[in-house]
């Protein structure tokens, strides 16, 4: 299987990485917060499957993740930062409009809804995986519990709700400082908008994910939108190759 490893670099000269898999048809693949291409996708296989399939899977490290840099400028981090950077990279892929396919977990899902939303980005088809409407829509609250972990990284006992993501964001090697200026760069959704999505959707969720709120509920806003659970929780659920083959089923079907 082909596998590469590319840096391009964006709006602002910001170097990011680009990991890719198989020569097929292109889909992009957006990882989650504290996370990286390559436990996203990579690690567990989700990439190879989808090169398997006839798809060339194409997973960005966003900045402050996994092999791109991690700026310390506040200046680095508007509003919809994210957004940008991946519109940059379709550009760098000299990919138009309905000629890739989009799929996003977690903070992926987010900054694809938000580009989808916008029109920015016009996927063939959009997969939204490990999202629920809260997730869109109530991000300050969900921005507050990130910025407590890193603030009270050194503090955070095993008995504390953060435990689990403190030390997800520590086997991560993550740098606390850019991520903490990235949180802020976050907006919030309208969902009413979702309905401006006109190509074929997948939600996707774990049976025991609600970090985000209801993905079900999320898929019920898109028109036309599927619903699909896999086992696990927000984290767990990444793992498992059910997750993988759900985002392969849609997107070759």
């Amino acid at each position: 299987m082909t596998h590469s490893t590319t840096h391009f670099t964006s709006f602002d000269g910001t170097r990011l990485a680009i990991h890719t898999e198989g020569e097929g048809r292109p889909v992009i693949l957006l990882h989650g917060l504290f996370s990286s291409a390559n436990m996203n996708w990579i690690k567990w296989g989700h990439g190879v499957r989808l090169a398997a399939a006839g798809f060339r899977a194409i997973m960005l490290d966003f900045r402050v993740h996994g092999d791109s840099a991690a700026p310390h400028d506040p200046e680095a981090y508007p509003p919809g930062v994210l957004v940008r950077d991946v519109a940059e990279l379709i550009d760098h892929l000299g990919l138009a409009d309905g000629e890739y396919d989009l799929v996003g977990f977690s903070l992926g899902a987010r900054t694809a809804a938000h580009g989808c939303a916008s029109g920015v980005f016009a996927p063939r088809r959009l997969v939204l995986a490990g999202m629920g409407v809260s997730g869109l829509a109530d991000w300050k609250r969900r921005a507050a519990f990130f910025t407590r972990v890193i603030d009270d990284f050194d503090t955070i006992t095993r008995d504390d709700p953060a435990w689990q993501s403190r030390n997800f964001l520590r086997s991560q090697n993550v740098d606390r400082g850019a991520a903490r200026l990235l949180l802020g760069a976050f907006e919030d959704l309208d969902p009413a908008t979702l309905e401006r999505l006109s190509f074929p959707t997948l939600v996707v969720a774990g049976d025991k994910d609600r970090d985000n709120g209801s993905a079900e509920e999320l898929a019920a806003l898109i028109p036309g939108a599927l619903f699909e659970e896999v086992p696990g929780g927000h984290l767990d659920s990444a793992i498992k190759p059910e997750l993988g083959e759900a985002i392969t089923r849609f997107l070759a079907a």
